[in-house]
């Protein structure tokens, strides 16, 4: 899975480090510090969070496939 966080977005609620502290913290007072490739045991909480966001500044992208192999088929016309 990873990550991505909107940081122009954030507001520094802060409910996502509340509900997922493992991936999640903030540093002071607005800066958000979080782990961009959680793995699958964190899937729950990570969720959560995101719906939590008051302003909706987190993305949760499921990654199936290594990379490399997307990067391979992406590079091969009719390949997926």
């Amino acid at each position: 899975m990873r990550i991505a966080v909107d940081l122009n977005r954030c507001q520094g609620y802060a409910q996502c480090a509340f509900l997922a502290p493992e991936i999640f913290t903030m540093h002071g007072d607005e800066a958000l510090l979080y782990d961009p490739d959680a793995d699958d045991a964190q899937r729950e909480k990570l969720a959560q969070a995101a719906a939590a966001c008051p302003v909706q500044a987190i993305l949760v992208d499921a990654v199936d496939e290594p990379a490399e192999q997307v990067e391979q088929a992406e590079a091969v016309p009719g390949a997926r």
